[in-house]
């Protein structure tokens, strides 16, 4: 699925998570210096990196910042056991896409590192019918009418439109979604699905319901016929 740079000198937190990480479909390349992490981050290998703040020779936030002056764009998720609001700030700011703070669940990391390989991947125009989601500016369109989306509705419509006809279960979507938020129960997610469904309505989308329930298991965004004319020609 991804080529993922796993930069951690612990071999009790490495070991399991570089498991775990190959289990999902990632290749995996596990590095215990700074200086190692810097050296393959920049060889362009590596389609996303998990890296730890702490590691001997060069410290992380050091890799991060020489990694995005040389031009690289790859996403890095920070794991690191410094949980303060500043060392977090820090870290953003360098250049990092996530932060994990140490003792983290593997799960949790493994659906932080699907969403980032999903956003990497994705392209930045996704339509489904007459609905169009611009990506890099989180906006979304049916025709000529914007959808006013919360942060959270857009996260879940941006998934469900990445898999048009897959069906999505509650607990996958919770768990890439709200990531480590998420504590069980998924009436927060019929909330926001029933919020979505509303606003595309309004806005115009073709038929009800574009999000189709899959009784006991969760939802999936169904094929959205295009209006008549050429709504496909809409930038």
């Amino acid at each position: 699925m991804a080529r993922v740079i796993l930069a951690e000198d612990d071999e009790a937190i490495s070991e399991p998570l570089a498991r775990a990480l190959r289990r999902d479909g990632h290749e995996v390349a596990v590095l215990n210096t700074g200086q190692g992490a810097l050296e393959v981050g920049s060889a362009g290998v590596g389609d996303l990196m998990v890296l730890d703040l702490g590691l001997p020779g060069i410290d992380g936030i050091e890799v991060i910042r020489s990694l995005r002056e040389q031009g690289s764009k790859m996403p890095i998720i920070v794991v690191t056991a410094r949980t303060s609001d500043l060392d977090f700030v820090v870290g953003l700011d360098a250049g990092a896409d996530d932060y994990v703070a140490k003792p983290f669940r593997i799960d949790v990391l493994l659906a932080r590192v699907r969403a980032l390989v999903r956003r990497g991947s994705s392209p930045a125009i996704i339509r489904v019918g007459e609905m169009v989601i611009d990506s890099a500016a989180r906006r979304v369109r049916v025709g000529d009418n914007e959808v006013p989306l919360t942060p959270k509705e857009y996260d879940v419509l941006l998934l469900l439109s990445q898999n048009v006809g897959k069906v999505m279960s509650r607990e996958q979507i919770m768990k890439e979604i709200w990531r480590g938020e998420w504590f069980g129960g998924s009436k927060t997610l019929d909330m926001h699905v029933s919020g979505l469904r509303r606003k595309l309505a309004e806005a115009g989308v073709g038929r009800e319901p574009t999000i189709g329930t899959v009784r006991g298991v969760g939802f999936r965004m169904e094929e959205i016929p295009a209006a008549s004319g050429d709504q496909s020609a809409r930038p």
